[in-house]
């Protein structure tokens, strides 16, 4: 087999199919088929550096872990970070290209990148034996079919079969799969090959009725139902799932190895980016993590965190907006910790020049660390690796701002005053014995007896989610007919449901 490929649609955002995707290439892979995963177009202000220095979102970089490939631009050749509700930066083929109103985005733009994301989408599978690609939103988004680039428009282009999957734990997932079906033109309706349940809960045996009726009135099958799975922690794109009072993930972790835990608080600030820096701390025995916007919910918090954004200087508006800044300084001054990262790290500091992405111009920042900031028109996209508190550290970067120091000790490229440390390294909390110094350090600052798991591995819980994600297609799904659907495309003869497409 080689160039096969399969487009996983959902009816609606978060209905799961950056999960599914990333199952199916889990599955395939331990079946020995060189797999890729492909989103032409993403929309997130959650994205990772590839090895050569280009940014795509974080959800291709899982399922290309996944798939146990090195991700690549190819897998992501567009991605779109919100700068606010109508505007966004576009990123093409890793490098960032402007920013754009969605207006402009749709009404124009969006048809010139068709070309270069079916190059992208040809070139994967002309490499790999197959290539599962993740659409976008909903493919029956009748306003932005005539621009589309991520969901029925390659489809129909690569003539690629369509899985739709329906999150039933939301409800009405019958009147999605047939309202998606019916409202798409005849010539998409023909690759829409059936449908996935996603997130089930209970006896199938009382949904298969439903399913019996679904296919009467569609002429389609549904390929599989997945129970609903605690605990995955897998990369989101689309923004924040839980609550800010839940926790940051449903992981199952072992009980605390010392007499105490560690709590941590992460500031919820607007257009949070790279909230998944803190799964390494959810994922540590004894460490809660829960997202907050009160000043009283840094009182008994241990660990602050101020998490990467898209907008800083809106993000300082905001902390000062709701007394978070105050209590930040008093934190500091009682030398209880606060982790700044990257968007964070620059609000920590003392001044901040910034004519490109707020414009600005110059705004104080929280001078709780030694820094100042200018915002360069060129970003930083970089993997580096360094050294802190004894231990190798790897990480990424994604910025516009060019931090100065002019003091406190050195900390990856920030530094640290006190109990206040600022970064502009992501992920640097998924090394192992670095995430244990650092939590070392918190406890002994919090006066906690909070001891380190001696043996939590990062990267092998992250094996373990991926791998129950490969579990969940195998065990719940129709594997032979969608490698059939993989190998072969959609099955002639699949009857038009009316009214089509408007």
């Amino acid at each position: 087999m080689r160039g096969g490929g399969l487009l996983v649609a959902g009816t609606t955002s978060d209905a799961g199919k950056s999960v599914v995707t990333a199952g199916i290439c889990r599955w395939l892979v331990r079946q020995g088929i060189k797999v890729a995963p492909f989103k032409g177009q993403n929309m997130s202000l959650n994205s990772f550096v590839t090895r050569e220095g280009a940014e795509i979102g974080r959800a291709q970089a899982m399922q290309a872990q996944a798939a146990r490939v090195e991700p690549t631009a190819l897998m992501n050749p567009v991605l779109l970070k919100p700068g606010s509700d109508r505007s966004s930066q576009v990123v093409l083929m890793g490098k960032p290209v402007g920013e754009m109103s969605a207006r402009g985005y749709h009404g124009g733009r969006q048809r010139t990148l068709f070309e270069p994301v079916m190059a992208c989408l040809e070139e994967l599978r002309g490499t790999y034996d197959a290539v599962i690609c993740e659409g976008a939103g909903s493919p029956a988004e009748i306003n932005l079919r005539r621009t589309d680039i991520v969901n029925m428009g390659i489809a129909r282009a690569a003539r690629l079969p369509v899985v739709v999957v329906g999150d039933i734990d939301r409800g009405g997932v019958f009147a999605q799969f047939f309202g998606t079906t019916a409202l798409l033109a005849p010539e998409d309706q023909e690759l829409v090959a059936g449908y996935l349940v996603n997130k089930f809960r209970g006896d199938v045996t009382l949904l298969e009725p439903g399913l019996d009726m679904l296919h009467g009135l569609t002429g389609r099958r549904t390929f599989g139902v997945l129970p609903y799975a605690h605990g995955l922690g897998i990369d989101e794109e689309d923004g924040l799932r839980v609550s800010l009072r839940g926790t940051v993930r449903e992981s199952v972790v072992a009980p605390p190895v010392g007499a105490d835990v560690l709590r941590v608080a992460v500031c919820a600030v607007p257009l949070m980016s790279n909230f998944t820096d803190v799964d390494a701390l959810a994922a540590e025995p004894g460490v809660v993590v829960r997202f907050v916007d009160r000043p009283e919910e840094l009182v008994d918090a241990d660990l602050v965190v101020v998490p990467g954004t898209r907008g800083t200087v809106k993000a300082l508006a905001w902390l000062r907006e709701r007394g978070l800044a105050d209590a930040l300084a008093r934190r500091a001054a009682e030398g209880r910790p606060v982790l700044g990262i990257c968007g964070g790290f620059q609000a920590l500091g003392e001044r901040i020049e910034d004519e490109v992405e707020s414009k600005a111009g110059v705004v104080d920042g929280l001078g709780l660390l030694p820094v100042r900031v200018r915002f360069g028109v060129e970003k930083t996209l970089a993997r580096p690796v360094g050294e802190a508190l004894g231990e190798r550290v790897e990480g990424y970067e994604i910025h516009h701002g060019v931090a100065t120091v002019d003091g406190g000790e050195p900390f990856l490229d920030g530094c640290r005053v006190g109990a206040v440390w600022g970064t502009h390294w992501h992920g640097s909390l998924e090394s192992d014995g670095f995430r244990r110094a650092f939590l070392r350090e918190v406890a002994a600052a919090s006066g906690r007896s909070f001891v380190p798991a001696p043996d939590t591995s990062f990267g092998a819980l992250r094996e373990e989610q991926l791998d129950r994600l490969g579990d969940l297609i195998e065990e719940h799904a129709d594997t032979d007919a969608l490698l059939r659907l993989i190998e072969e495309g959609a099955p002639t003869g699949l009857p038009f449901v009316p009214p089509g497409a408007p």
